[in-house]
């Protein structure tokens, strides 16, 4: 089969200046693409910001050979993110990809978590995915083409301590995502996402040195990469760590039709394990499809 190349593709990855973000840059552009690298510049936990990262990436593609423009905007601001996608239009008049992968960090367990840290990681991961993806939204339906990667996380999909800020954040953008993979269809707008596990500043105090070597961010990009590609499916959840890959799914058990009648919370406890036995369970593309699984079991009841 053929090379993935993004000959003629406009990228935009946010948090490129660095880690996943900039590896995600960096492989597309060797495949063709003309990348903005996006980078606030700031601290772990989004203080400060300068654009030498984001420079950097975009030095480091110009002389492989390829063609890249640095981009200092906040992804959580809205005139940073007009900015961000008017300067692409001027410079390139298109936007293909959108790789949402800016985040920070205010770890604290829930009790001593500040309000302040919850709403600036919300701010950063989840509205500065919506925030960019909304300002390219029309430009991609009138192209009738978008291919788009967002970023969520084991934190999100499963939980992770010290992470109730991180987790709400990362599981929201799937709901987004869930969504938009069904509004995009009618013009080829493919949205996925990735849950990387991978060797970042975000994760290099976590785990032992010979441990973060297995885990470099190269190890990832492949598969985000592919996301990004014309034949990319939409709506999936791509896990990526160290070279492996699977996928991550929400599934809902067929469950039991215990009636109107009669119906009492005693009738939900005593039949508890039929509720959640995992035969014949299924993971939905469209929240209609639950709803007709309901209307299934009244008519069979």
């Amino acid at each position: 089969m053929a090379d993935i190349r993004f000959d003629g593709k406009v990228a935009i990855v946010t948090g490129a200046g660095g880690g996943l973000g900039k590896q995600h840059a960096l492989e597309l552009a060797r495949r063709g693409a003309k990348v903005v690298v996006n980078d606030l510049g700031g601290s772990l936990d989004g203080s400060g910001g300068n654009s030498a990262n984001a420079e950097a990436v975009v030095a480091e593609i110009i002389a492989a050979g390829g063609e890249a423009i640095a981009n200092g905007a906040s992804v959580a601001n809205d005139a940073g993110v007009a900015g961000m996608i008017q300067q692409t239009m001027d410079k390139w008049g298109r936007i293909d990809i959108i790789i949402a992968n800016a985040g920070i960090l205010r770890d604290k367990s829930f009790g001593k978590m500040e309000m302040a840290d919850f709403d600036l990681v919300l701010d950063v991961h989840l509205m500065g995915t919506v925030k960019p993806v909304k300002a390219a939204w029309d430009i991609m339906k009138a192209q009738n083409y978008g291919r788009i990667v967002v970023t969520t996380s084991s934190s999100g999909l499963y939980g992770n301590f010290g992470q109730a800020n991180y987790g709400a954040a990362k599981l929201g953008i799937i709901g987004f995502m869930n969504t938009l993979k069904i509004e995009g269809q009618k013009n080829n707008i493919h949205v996925n996402a990735i849950a990387p596990v991978a060797a970042t500043r975000m994760t290099e105090s976590l785990m032992p040195p010979e441990v973060l070597e297995k885990l470099r961010p190269e190890f990832v990009t492949p598969g985000v990469v592919y996301l990004c590609s014309e034949e990319a499916p939409t709506g999936s959840i791509l896990t990526a760590g160290a070279g492996a890959f699977s996928m991550a799914y929400i599934y809902e058990t067929e469950g039991v039709y215990l009636g109107d009648k009669g119906l009492s919370v005693e009738e939900v406890r005593d039949n508890w394990a039929k509720i959640a036995d995992p035969a014949g369970q299924k993971a939905y593309f469209a929240a209609g499809e639950q709803t007709g699984k309901f209307l299934r079991k009244l008519a069979g009841g």
